[in-house]
């Protein structure tokens, strides 16, 4: 078993594997604070118009639906939409 650190996951390419598409570079991750393990990973949302109407709502993707970790991709089962509360800023396109 390898081990891999939270920064080696970010900007590693999302592929769905049931139909090959690329879904986006991983930006975030969510840990559950309580048993220190990892929920899912967090891929924002694409702007808006060139970032003038915010942003799409971002990908969570649990860690149950991730299949493979490689070297620069992770291959995943499936890819529910589940959109995180946007923070005050979200409109003007900063994080």
């Amino acid at each position: 078993m390898s081990c891999c650190r939270v920064t080696d996951l970010r900007h590693k390419e999302v592929i769905n594997r049931r139909n090959g598409c690329r879904i986006g570079c991983v930006d975030d991750v969510e840990v559950d604070t309580v048993s220190a393990k990892l929920v899912a990973i967090i891929i924002y949302g694409k702007p808006r118009f060139f970032g003038l109407f915010g942003r799409y709502d971002d990908l969570v993707i649990r860690w149950e639906n991730i299949d493979l970790i490689g070297e620069d991709t992770i291959l995943i089962s499936s890819a529910p939409k589940v959109p995180i509360h946007p923070s005050p800023f979200r409109l003007f396109g900063r994080r």
